[in-house]
């Protein structure tokens, strides 16, 4: 169990003058981004009904539901401001394809209130070190086969947050990490699928995450060999693959958590790369979407199967589209940009998007995995007997191809201008105020008045 052990250390124990200022930094993107999409999310498709289911369950009124108010037990406001964060797939994310932010923000702010308050060190420290745990157990593409990276190996971070606010021993964290890993799953089928499960399962996260650690600091023990065990972690979901030293080697020293990806569009990180390219084009040739004859898309298989799949419009429309690399590039050809709205029923409606659609194809090409994750080639052909080529190796927005500060706070303002519950423009002065100095800040539950809007 020496791996678990020195994990569930580290997260205990770490104090935010041991951490470099990039993590920290990366974790104010985090928190500013998750803000904001929460805001932007909170009346997407269900999130009002979860609201309301969570008031129907009652119990202790222990931390707040945002943006609509009202309080409820810890677990369940963490539950419903994950759905709410993630409802748009605006928020951060990590290859290939977990959400952490989502989840990591929520349950911090839901544990702060459940223990009477949380300082900005203590609750930065929590994101960063959270953060880093699950970033370590973060497996490949192969290893997950079609599981949620975000149920599978978020709720780590989930745990390791709400464990450290808490102020759990080592011990503890040892036994509510061991218990999380019991609550681990998640499919892929609900992305393909469009379902709204694909949202649930990161509120899911953090409503484990709480409980997990609650039961630990009762006394509730999980498996000590929890990830190395005979069907602990790796052997589940790695299929016996690891290496020991990725996950434990140069703790404190070295940051996976800064491997995250910021969003420039709001769709699914397996589109970014076509909305990129088609962007590109149209900027550098004047293309207009009457011109075009064909396009032709070649992507990772990984990501043919999770966005390349022929667009339709099922249960949930707005699911379907961020998860479809066909609407992704004809919304980008037709409306020259990617914004929060063209994601809304009356755009996705518009016969010109599925007349664009039909002449978009996507094939899966093996060779661009040496590439990278996000790797394309993309072709397009036009009336006029023009062809142009666009290759992406790193979408804009991953770590090694990041956005500039000017374009984190665009996104952030996307998402104060399309929300359908907008906040006064002097608490969103005041939230990006206090972002930037969390570490001076004396209790992060200064923030939750500023993100209700009654």
């Amino acid at each position: 169990m020496e791996l678990e052990k020195r994990l569930a250390e580290y997260a205990s124990e770490v104090k935010l003058e041991d951490l470099p200022e990039e993590p920290v930094a990366v974790a104010k993107n985090v928190t500013l981004t998750v803000l904001g999409t929460t805001v932007a999310g909170a009346t997407a498709e269900g999130c009002e009904t979860l609201v309301n289911q969570a008031k129907e369950w009652g119990g202790r009124e222990e931390a707040t539901i945002l943006i609509y108010g009202g309080k409820v037990p810890a677990h369940n406001a963490a539950l419903v401001n994950s759905v709410m964060a993630r409802a748009l797939d605006f928020c951060d994310g990590m290859i290939p394809g977990m959400h952490v932010g989502s989840s990591s923000v929520p349950t911090a702010l839901a544990t702060a209130e459940l223990i009477g308050g949380c300082s900005g060190k203590d609750f930065l420290t929590a994101l960063v070190v959270g953060s880093e745990v699950a970033a370590r157990l973060n497996l490949s593409e192969s290893a997950y086969d079609g599981f949620d990276p975000t149920g599978v190996c978020s709720i780590f971070a989930a745990a390791a947050i709400a464990g450290r606010i808490i102020h759990l021993s080592p011990k503890q964290m040892l036994d509510a990490l061991a218990l999380a890993f019991n609550r681990s799953g998640g499919s892929f089928q609900s992305n393909v699928d469009g379902s709204l499960a694909v949202r649930l399962i990161q509120g899911f996260v953090s409503q484990a995450g709480i409980i997990c650690v609650q039961l630990a600091q009762k006394g509730f023990n999980g498996p000590k060999n929890f990830l190395e065990g005979v069907y602990g972690y790796f052997h589940l979901y790695a299929k016996d693959r690891y290496n020991a030293q990725a996950v434990v080697g140069e703790l404190g020293e070295r940051f996976e958590m800064t491997k995250v990806l910021f969003k420039k569009y709001p769709s699914c990180g397996g589109t970014l790369s076509s909305t990129d390219a088609i962007l590109e084009i149209i900027r550098e040739k004047e293309l207009v979407p009457e011109n075009v004859v064909q396009i032709d898309i070649k992507v990772v298989p990984y990501i043919y199967r999770l966005v390349g799949h022929p667009f339709k419009i099922g249960e949930n429309p707005k699911v379907d589209t961020q998860f479809s690399i066909q609407y992704c590039v004809a919304n980008a050809l037709l409306r020259r940009s990617a914004k929060l709205k063209h994601f809304d029923e009356p755009y996705i409606m518009d016969p010109k998007i599925m007349g664009l659609i039909e002449k978009i194809h996507i094939t899966p090409d093996p060779l661009l995995e040496e590439r990278g994750h996000t790797a394309l080639e993309m072709r397009v052909m036009t009336r006029d007997g023009s062809i142009y080529h666009k290759s992406v190796d790193i979408a804009r927005g991953f770590p090694e191809n990041p956005l500039s500060k000017e374009e984190h706070n665009e996104r952030f303002q996307d998402c104060m201008s399309y929300s359908g519950k907008p906040l006064p423009p002097e608490n969103i002065k005041k939230i990006v105020s206090l972002v930037n100095s969390l570490e001076e800040v004396k209790d992060v539950r200064s923030l939750i008045p500023l993100l209700l809007t009654k």
